[in-house]
């Protein structure tokens, strides 16, 4: 296999350049398991571990290499390497990790295109292709909303109609790996060179279509529960997985919870209906929850916008707003000064 079939283009072979003078091998990592890799070489595949120097380098734990990742790697011998170095990523798609700490969880990184997969039973949730969405924006890669299932679903044109209503731009596409349909409309997204990941929750069937499209039974399916539809995380790890026709998939676990990494800007690009009626509100910083003269609120009142799609507008701008406070230094110094200034005037009331 050669990496110019996994996506290995002149921007990655310009950035392994001066590793490449240390007798280093370029790399790709096809999975990541806390400090273990497996990684995709010219010569074969080998394990790989992170070196000391690496660890100490890295500004934290969303810096080291996760799958998709470009790497500079020591071979030691045919069967082992060390990576040495990780290559600037060209996208990233990642999340907020869970716990109280604004930390960065990376899923998958260099991706060309996302499919963002729902299925058409009892897991369709418009509100979470949103978030999905939002995500997608943020990660710099394009994205492909795949409504899977479709032979489950009797009311397939109103589903339709409702996701391209939200869609913000992304392309949908339908289809159905127990009924072998809707799948050359996938193919036709796939290319050497091509990186596409699949994310989506647990039951929808992101290794089924794997599967589909690389022709085999590779990885392993279970069946969904019966009264909510609900997934059984059959795969366990994220997995760059190469094409026969060159390209990769990269198959990723079913997520439950889903934290935005992401500021208001990128809520914005995928809610854009809701900021043409914003931008005729009266106030500039109308918060839409019943000011005189707004816009967006008049457009529910009219069945002109979806009040749960505004609803879910107002959660995630919240969240955006939370990691930008959180995340900026300018916005993290100022709320440092001013619950400095608090307790300094509690402890003078405390003494008078």
């Amino acid at each position: 296999m050669h990496l110019e079939s996994i996506g290995a283009d002149a921007s990655v072979y310009r950035a392994f350049e001066p590793w490449k003078e240390q007798q280093l091998t370029l790399a790709r990592v096809a999975s990541a398991a806390r400090d273990h890799y497996r990684l995709f070489t010219d010569d074969g595949d080998v394990d790989a571990e992170a070196s000391g120097a690496l660890w100490y380098r890295s500004t934290g734990a969303a810096a080291m290499p996760v799958t998709g990742d470009w790497v500079a790697a020591r071979v030691i011998n045919p069967a082992e390497a060390i990576v040495e170095a990780v290559l600037p990523r060209r996208t990233l798609f990642a999340r907020r990790a869970a716990g109280r700490r604004e930390d960065q969880q990376p899923l998958a990184a260099n991706i060309d295109l996302v499919f963002l997969v729902s299925g058409l039973d009892g897991d369709f949730n418009p509100r979470r292709i949103e978030r999905y969405l939002t995500l997608a924006a943020v990660s710099g890669c394009g994205a492909v909303i795949v409504l899977n299932k479709r032979d489950l679903c009797d009311e397939l044109e109103a589903r339709l109609a409702e996701t391209r209503a939200i869609a913000a731009g992304a392309a949908v596409a339908t289809a159905s790996t127990l009924a072998n349909d809707g799948l050359s409309e996938l193919r036709a997204h796939l290319a050497p060179g091509r990186t596409v990941a699949l994310l989506g929750s647990s039951g929808v069937g992101k290794s089924s279509i794997v599967n589909a499209l690389m022709g085999d039974e590779r990885l392993r399916v279970n069946a969904v529960r019966d009264h909510d539809s609900r997934g059984r995380h059959t795969t366990t790890h994220r997995e760059l997985i190469p094409l026969p026709g060159g390209g990769a998939l990269i198959d990723t676990p079913g997520m439950r919870e889903l934290q935005l990494w992401a500021g208001r800007d990128s809520v914005d690009s995928v809610f854009d209906d809701v900021g043409e009626f914003a931008a005729q509100c009266r106030y500039r910083d109308c918060a839409h929850t019943g000011e005189t003269g707004c816009a967006v609120r008049r457009a529910v009142e009219e069945g002109a916008l979806d009040p749960e799609r505004l609803a879910n507008y107002r959660k995630l701008q919240g969240e955006a707003r939370w990691h930008e406070a959180l995340t900026d230094p300018l916005t993290a110094l100022e709320r440092k000064r001013k619950w400095k200034a608090i307790h300094k005037a509690a402890r003078a009331y405390k003494q008078r």
